[in-house]
């Protein structure tokens, strides 16, 4: 299996299984380009992986997975980063035999929304039909613990990042200013800052729960702080990275900036965002359209990204399916444990990987600046454009 990484020069590479085998499984990331010097314990990465856990409340799953983290490597004697390769691991503690059983017992059928039949045409039988493997949402934790570290390197440099349930079976989040999404988004299960919509998103769910379906939903992702000049002009736009970290989520079925699609609706002179001075000689801009880019490259202003997020394909209704031994028809209601919507939990990942996806490109970008010498006269407006809480 390739692909278990991600990033150039903030680079974070992930293993381990859904359930694994016996005691001692798990999963791990590997996250290259720490810096030294760096007072990183495992509770700032263990209130991150809080923000995912399942077991917590009547919107996930009730698999009881703690998610304790423990770094086996990269911290020195002193207690700060050494430079090295940074080590951690989410060791499985609720991988119950009769759960396992479960999925023993449709091993050979595919559930419907699930990779379950491309892993048999890449893998054959021996791909991982125990709650999916690596195609499992379990496999995310490990993304949160790398973002966790590429979260604590952003605030360093002044970039903040928050994300939120905009939208679920059709209930719509008002609109809101950064701050008080902040301030509101944790206060709820559906991790929604609008409080009186999130009441109705969280019955919505419930129901639905209790007919034996699930819900999706729309989150959106706000990056603060972010300077100007991040990523490249053709294939490394800024806004495809990231779109390609979000993507890489299992349950991400589209993913839009700024305007979005409703590009497709707007005239030029409504979509362009115009540039105006601020008084203390700040390049702005009137609207943001384009969600904090321009050609690709990160312009000052908020990144403003969506994210929809398909319902979870495990469903207690019955689905015809194939019994891909006997190649016959057969249907299909699986007992397992599910979330009833993904979105509570999701966001978390979607944070952890706009992070990382920022962070490489940070890196990228200081490297080139410190080799391009371009005229300080350049690098004196990108620090002006810089976002601060009082720009605004």
């Amino acid at each position: 299996m390739m692909g278990n990484s991600f990033g150039r020069l903030f680079r974070v590479t992930t293993c381990g299984e859904s359930y694994g085998i016996g005691k001692g499984s798990g999963l791990s990331v590997i996250v290259d380009g720490v810096p030294p010097g760096l007072k990183i314990t495992k509770e700032d990465i263990q209130k991150e992986l809080d923000k995912r856990k399942p077991g917590v409340g009547k919107l996930n799953s009730p698999r009881k997975e703690t998610d304790q983290c423990a770094i086996f490597a990269g911290i020195g004697q002193e207690g700060v980063t050494t430079g090295a390769p940074l080590g951690i691991i989410i060791y499985n503690v609720d991988t119950q035999k009769v759960h396992i059983e479960q999925y023993r017992s449709y091993k050979d059928i595919f559930r419907p929304g699930h990779a379950t039949y491309p892993f048999f045409m890449k893998y054959g039988e021996s791909q991982d039909w125990c709650g999916a493997g690596r195609a499992s949402g379990r496999e995310t934790v490990a993304r949160v613990a790398g973002g966790a570290i590429a979260k604590i390197i952003l605030e360093r440099e002044g970039i903040e990042i928050v994300s939120y349930t905009k939208e679920c079976m059709g209930i719509k989040t008002k609109e809101m200013g950064f701050d008080e999404i902040k301030k509101n988004r944790g206060k709820n299960e559906i991790n929604c800052p609008d409080l009186e919509a999130a009441k109705k998103m969280e019955d919505a769910v419930l129901k639905i729960k209790g007919e034996g379906d699930t819900a999706g939903g729309v989150i959106e992702l706000i990056a603060r702080g972010v300077p100007p000049g991040l990523g490249e002009p053709v294939f490394d736009k800024l806004n495809a990275t990231i779109a390609h970290a979000l993507a890489s989520i299992g349950a991400v079925k589209g993913v839009e900036f700024g305007a979005g699609f409703g590009v497709g609706n707007m005239k030029g002179s409504e979509n362009n965002d115009q540039p105006y001075l601020t008084k203390d000689g700040k390049v702005r801009f009137k609207t943001n359209n384009a969600g904090g880019f321009l050609g690709g490259m990160t312009n000052g202003e908020e990144i403003v990204a969506r994210i929809a997020v398909k319902p979870t394909p495990t469903i207690s209704k019955k689905q015809t399916s194939i019994n891909m031994k006997t190649m016959k028809e057969e249907v299909l209601s699986p007992i397992t444990r599910r979330d009833p919507t993904l979105v509570g939990r999701l966001w978390a990942v979607a944070e952890a990987m706009m992070a990382i996806a920022i962070l490489d490109s940070l890196y990228m970008a200081k490297a080139y600046d410190s080799m391009a010498r371009l005229d300080k006269k350049w690098i004196k407006l990108k620090e002006l454009i810089k976002w601060t809480k009082t720009s605004h």
